[in-house]
């Protein structure tokens, strides 16, 4: 079986291309490729939101008017981003077992290489061949994301319901809100959101404000994209190792994120010019570390919380809540730096933001029920590298799903 890991660098492109307040508002739409993925599938949904993102670049590349941008890179490729991201993250978690925070990890990296690598190579293509010729590219690149969808086969699960759920709020998932450790999730996540972002929009003009100059705030962004993306496979492979609960990590990690936050924030009091230049470079490489080993394990945790029938509409909600905090925290980081003057303020209050996120977490432990691990077969099946073994999953097939039995708690 193939597995469709390596496409998801690809899924980083319109994240990064399209910021735009009505592109951040289509991607709280999120859950709405979930619930379609669980009536038709992840794999023509993720292709059908593969075309949608591309034609937005087209579109947008004979644009005439700030209308046509809108609806070129805000309607299309926001929609089309709001098809692909869930249903794809949520089938990989979907397809793992003993690795799948790794896998997960593994898959985000596309955040933290693409924010490193995408910049200079946005800017050749606009020298070569200007804005237009540059979208067109774009939609030719994320084109590619409808065969990255198709790699996306389709598995039944022994806990899979038998008939794809009715009524909106059961196929967007809402009824999760009322269990109360995904309530607690979904509480913390909304504040961890509210400030994750804004160091990947401000964090250059933080550096600007110090004066540190154009490849200054470039290095500091570099290294804190390095630091992002290396982490995440680091964070995934120590989740799946077992040696801390999932949700004990999620809140530590967090934890460390919002002080390496708040430590971007106080450099200014360092001093001067020179000190301030090591202190940021070290406190922007500390939040990328953190921030990056936090990632995989908001996904990571939500088997755990829902259960693997209902990872991919969790997915989906949760990455409504972390766009409602990309719509709330930089444009308040923005209005505190015009009140102060610096983004000192700014960067304080979106760390605080995160800090208390990850003080709900801590009520994760308490929020789960007790679950007494399910009896194992004397002789285990082999597995076939890291998908589920037979027992767990079944492919679907010309001649049906095949019976199997959950070993899942």
């Amino acid at each position: 079986m193939g597995s469709p890991t390596g496409c998801y660098a690809l899924w980083a492109l319109p994240s990064l291309t399209s910021r735009s307040t009505l592109t951040e508002a289509l991607r709280t739409l999120r859950p709405v490729g979930s619930a379609l993925s669980t009536r038709w599938g992840a794999r023509p949904v993720v292709m059908v939101g593969g075309v949608l993102t591309s034609l937005g670049f087209v579109f947008s590349a004979f644009a005439r008017s700030l209308l046509h941008l809108y609806l070129g890179l805000g309607v299309l490729a926001g929609s089309g981003w709001a098809l692909v991201f869930a249903p794809a993250l949520g089938t990989l978690s979907r397809y793992f077992s003993r690795r799948r925070v790794l896998a997960v990890g593994l898959a985000l990296t596309g955040n933290g290489a693409s924010s490193l690598l995408l910049a200079p190579t946005l800017q050749l293509l606009l020298d070569s061949f200007g804005w237009r010729g540059a979208l067109l590219l774009l939609g030719a690149v994320t084109l590619h994301l409808a065969p990255c969808g198709a790699l996306l086969r389709p598995l039944v699960l022994p806990d899979d319901p038998p008939a794809p759920p009715r009524g909106p709020l059961a196929a967007l998932g809402l009824d999760l809100f009322a269990r109360r450790a995904f309530l607690v999730f979904a509480l913390g996540t909304a504040l961890v959101g509210g400030g994750y972002f804004v160091p990947y929009v401000h964090l250059a003009p933080h550096a600007l404000d110090l004066g540190l100059g154009g490849y200054g705030a470039a290095l500091v962004v570099a290294v804190a994209a390095v630091g992002d993306a290396g982490a995440r496979l680091i964070s995934g492979w120590l989740a799946d190792q077992g040696w801390v609960p999932l949700s004990r990590l999620l809140a530590v990690f967090g934890a460390l994120t919002g002080l390496g936050l708040l430590a971007v924030g106080l450099v200014p009091l360092v001093g001067s010019q020179e000190g301030c230049e090591g202190a940021l470079l070290a406190a922007a490489g500390a939040y990328g570390l953190s921030a990056g080993s936090y990632a995989p394990l908001v996904f990571g945790v939500l088997p755990g919380l829902v259960g693997v029938r209902g990872v991919v509409q969790a997915t989906g909600l949760v990455m409504m809540l972390m766009s409602l905090g990309g719509l709330l925290g930089p444009p308040l980081s923005g209005f505190l730096r015009d009140e102060t003057g610096d983004f000192t303020a700014s960067f304080l209050a979106c760390g605080s933001f995160i800090l208390s996120g990850s003080f709900i977490y801590m009520g994760l432990p308490g929020a789960l029920p007790s679950c007494r691990p399910a009896s194992r077969p004397a002789t285990p099946p082999p597995e076939k590298g890291e998908l589920l073994p037979a027992p767990q999953v079944a492919l679907l097939s010309p001649g049906g799903p095949q019976s199997a039995l959950d070993t899942a708690c």
